[in-house]
């Protein structure tokens, strides 16, 4: 077995299963698979563990496996019914910081942490374009978003502290992908699409596959940072609308913050009034440094990733 190993938390997740695979399909890498629950398929040569990511368990599997790579993919994406604020802060950040001491108690040389454009807020002052030297200001409204920013100032007081740990922290865009199903793409299903008066809530999307190329090339590359992860161009809900052959519903974002507030309130849906600036005020990644100073350039851009997706539905559809 390879003497260079790579841990992957979240493993049995959409993209930790991909991640997992295409580091198993090397051959030259001893993979350890994480994750709070059992694959649904096993892959040979890799090294699977069961252990929640804040559990004290983390600690001694990374000691028996000794990576020299930890790729940390552990964190509430989409929240079940039962979830809760508090539960939710305790895998992302408190889940993270576990994680982050056992790689300095065993000597793990890099972490690749999966961070999002969640993380810089969803804010009426945001640019055209987030570059990585903008502010990181995650609402606190949106438990997502305000987790990503905790973790990465976080990452930031564990880079000054303890250098020796090299980071590479990928915030990334909105993933799609032939057989992506999550919170964005349900809102691409309804019937109208919703729009909010005077905004184009622009999308940058990014292919699921360029994600895990970018990963992947993280493992082997001697360069750290901070990277967007995002393909070229975006597209505003009126252009998804026009792609997929329906219209906007276009509210006022006052009529709309108080249909969401009266529906939430009679619990006829989970979102609330603060999803309309995850609407109106949607960041915008520019991808400059992830090509130039990371040097992996995406293969899809924005439009192709979308029309893949698209394309795929419909023939799912057919």
């Amino acid at each position: 077995m390879s003497s260079f190993g790579v841990l992957v938390t979240g493993s049995a997740g959409y993209l930790g299963s991909q991640v997992v695979a295409a580091l198993a399909a090397r051959g030259d890498i001893a993979t350890v698979a994480l994750d709070v629950r059992q694959p649904a398929q096993r892959l040979a040569g890799v090294s699977y563990e069961v252990a929640d990511i804040r559990a004290p368990e983390v600690d001694a599997i990374v000691a028996r496996h000794r990576p020299q790579v930890v790729v940390h993919l552990a964190s509430i994406v989409t929240p079940g019914k039962k979830s809760n604020r508090e539960f939710e802060y305790s895998v992302d950040v408190d889940g993270t910081r576990n994680l982050l001491e056992a790689c300095l108690s065993h000597g793990v040389k890099r972490v690749i942490v999966s961070s999002s454009g969640a993380a810089y807020g969803y804010h009426a002052d945001n640019p055209d374009w987030l570059s990585e030297s903008d502010p990181v200001r995650g609402n606190q409204s949106f438990a997502y978003s305000w987790h990503k920013r905790l973790v990465e100032e976080m990452l930031a007081e564990y880079r000054a502290s303890q250098p020796q740990l090299e980071q590479v922290i990928f915030r990334i865009g909105t993933i799609l992908g032939a057989s992506v199903h999550n919170q964005i793409t349900d809102l691409f299903e309804k019937p109208r699409l919703i729009a909010i008066r005077g905004s184009g809530s622009p999308f940058v999307f990014i292919h699921d596959q360029d994600v895990v190329g970018a990963i992947v090339q993280g493992v082997d590359s001697k360069v750290t940072g901070i990277f967007n992860v995002a393909g070229d161009g975006k597209l505003s809900i009126f252009e998804i609308a026009d792609r997929l052959g329906k219209r906007c519903a276009v509210f006022p974002a006052g009529v709309l913050q108080a249909v969401l507030w009266l529906m939430k309130r009679l619990g006829l849906t989970q979102y609330g009034p603060e999803q309309i600036d995850f609407l109106r005020y949607r960041p915008v990644l520019d991808n400059r440094r992830l090509k130039e100073d990371f040097g992996y350039v995406p293969k899809l851009n924005s439009t192709q990733v979308f029309e893949l997706w698209r394309t795929s539905r419909a023939s799912k559809a057919g």
